[in-house]
């Protein structure tokens, strides 16, 4: 599948003002940083699609984007770390689960984890929360550019073996770089068959 189209349609802090209407609809999270906004622009072809920060806590609400005018991409504020108060990042915590959660458009939540380094305990937690509640996910590990071969091998290896001590089988899983643009025909297969099943 080739991405023709792509346009912003809205930034919503309550998933009851999400874009109306039955498309399907994939989901893009992580921990602050991890890239998610580069990588939809990679999925896009454009730049300046989704905006992009160096700062973390940069995305502060959901955020559409309708694709092909057939579906659409929702990125979503990242967990963890960012510059801001408890509060308000308790808020987007609360607007995050309830999308996840009763937002029935949602097909699959891709969940985006830093290749870099270890399995982070905040990353298995908010994994093992959509297993738990049947939320369908697909792992990206992100930043594999910035990795040799061998050191990008051991990192999958140890992320799927954290995952295999609460996943059985594992979800799916995709290794990605926005910068070389690896992973971008493995997504946007994924969603071409999903988009085909519905």
């Amino acid at each position: 599948m080739e991405i023709k189209n792509a346009e912003f349609v809205a930034c919503c802090a309550d998933y009851r003002k999400c874009p109306p209407g039955n498309l399907p609809e994939y989901a893009f999270i992580g921990r602050s940083n991890v890239g998610k906004s580069s990588l939809i622009n990679c999925l896009c072809k454009r730049q300046e699609l989704a905006k992009t920060s160096s700062t973390p806590g940069k995305t502060q609400c959901i955020v559409h984007f309708l694709i092909n005018k057939a579906w659409h991409i929702a990125d979503l504020p990242g967990y963890g770390y960012a510059q801001t108060g408890k509060k308000l990042r308790e808020q987007w915590q609360q607007m995050t689960r309830e999308y996840l959660l009763k937002r029935p458009q949602l097909y699959c939540v891709f969940v985006l984890v830093d290749l870099r380094i270890p399995p982070q305990k905040i990353d298995l937690e908010f994994l093992q929360f959509l297993g738990e509640n049947q939320v369908p996910c697909c792992i990206v590990g992100t930043k594999a550019d910035k990795l040799g071969r061998n050191a990008l091998a051991k990192s999958v290896q140890d992320l799927k073996a954290a995952l295999s001590e609460q996943w059985e089988p594992l979800p799916p899983f995709i290794v990605s770089s926005s910068q070389t643009g690896a992973g971008r025909d493995e997504i946007l297969d994924f969603i071409d068959r999903a988009n085909k099943s519905i």
